[in-house]
């Protein structure tokens, strides 16, 4: 009995390390990959030959890193690339431009690429949600509560605009935000 019991926690012991060890192998090689596209990009960025695509994927990835500054000047380059086609893709990388710039607290800068997402590309509700965080930052609760109403108009079921729209709602006065 004494030695079924010794095996069942030797047996759970392995379980736990096996899985262990695939989670951090997988974390591992996850990281590789992410690390080898960014020096891949950053080289063809260096040499000048970049598409917009590459610059967006680029700044995107800076962006998890957090290095907002660097990753601004990726995006901005993307929208100056010969290449880039399209209002959604253009949008993309406002927003993306927008959230650099709200994460380096320049809320101006952001409320303006936000703005620029959303007039072209009006369905845009990711942007819409942004916009509507950026006004709280800057304590503009109005603009706010509109942001996330046109959200939620767009996508009813929409967490973090519902989420938002309510606190901001118990946050002021009954009678003085649109309802």
């Amino acid at each position: 009995m004494d030695n079924n019991l010794a095996i069942s926690y030797l047996i759970v012991l392995i379980v736990l390390l096996l899985g262990s060890g695939i989670a951090i192998a997988r974390q591992v090689l996850r990281t590789r990959r992410i690390e080898l596209t960014l020096s891949r990009l950053q080289k063809v960025a260096k040499d000048g030959e970049a598409s917009a695509q590459e610059y967006y994927e680029l700044g995107s990835l800076l962006i998890d890193k957090k290095l907002f500054s660097r990753a601004v000047v990726h995006l901005q380059r993307a929208l100056k690339a010969k290449d880039l086609e399209g209002d959604d893709n253009t949008a993309l990388i406002y927003n993306a431009l927008g959230f650099a710039y709200a994460a380096q607290e320049q809320y101006d800068l952001a409320i303006r690429q936000y703005k620029e997402a959303i007039e072209l590309q009006p369905q845009y509700v990711t942007a819409l949600n942004n916009l509507g965080y950026v006004y709280e930052r800057k304590v503009l609760i109005e603009p706010a509560i509109a942001a996330y109403e046109k959200a939620l108009e767009l996508e009813p079921k929409n967490v973090t605009a519902s989420k938002r729209l309510n606190s901001l709602r118990q946050r002021i006065p009954a009678g003085s935000a649109k309802k």
